[in-house]
């Protein structure tokens, strides 16, 4: 019986100047792994703010918490734990690619996310006014507490770009992680319709 309640007070749902939206989600799930059942409690909590001081930018936030109390780690499926790490996370990074690793060094998942995102859309004039560019910095994880703790915040930054069309902006961002850790990428590219949030 999953819930969710969420609230939109921005002005455009692709492309949104001011306002904000928040939103929570509760999942009660049951799992069976290891011959145990298992219920736990998936929650996630989502916010961002919009403000636009001057005709020509907009600065926008976002916040992501998230907690999954209840059971351990290896009684919840990979595909219900939390991920952090991408075009809609933290840009810098490849998808699902910040938090935890197994022994294997591949990603496993965590109890709890963290992220934290901040924007600055400017609009160029260019192209008649369809062009913006849009520096940006990310933080956050993810970790196999459920406890949010802010153990391992990883950071990136980089700068996009946005086109307007009929149906909403077009969005490439391209961004680094800072204080890069052996084996990860230079630079993280991504494409996608509308703003990153």
């Amino acid at each position: 019986a999953p819930l969710r309640g969420a609230y939109d007070g921005s002005d455009d749902l692709l492309d949104p100047s001011r306002g904000f939206r928040a939103a929570l989600r509760i999942s009660p799930e049951y799992s069976r792994a290891r011959n145990q059942n298992s219920i736990y409690a998936r929650v996630q909590a989502d916010a961002s703010w919009y403000w636009s001081p001057a005709k020509s930018l907009v600065l926008a936030g976002r916040v992501r918490l998230g907690t999954m109390p209840g059971t351990a780690l290896a009684d919840i499926a990979p595909s219900r734990r939390f991920y952090a790490g991408g075009g809609g996370s933290i840009r810098g990074f490849g998808y699902k690619l910040v938090g935890p690793r197994n022994g294997l060094g591949d990603p496993q998942g965590g109890r709890s996310l963290y992220e934290f995102s901040l924007e600055a859309r400017v609009k160029t004039g260019l192209f008649g006014g369809a062009l913006s560019v849009v520096p940006f910095v990310d933080a956050g994880g993810a970790d196999t507490s459920p406890v949010i703790g802010l153990r391992d915040m990883r950071y990136g930054a980089g700068l996009g770009v946005r086109y307007q069309t009929g149906f909403g902006p077009i969005r490439l961002d391209v961004g680094t992680p800072l204080k890069r850790r052996p084996g990860e990428s230079l630079i993280g590219v991504y494409v996608a319709l509308g703003q990153a949030f």
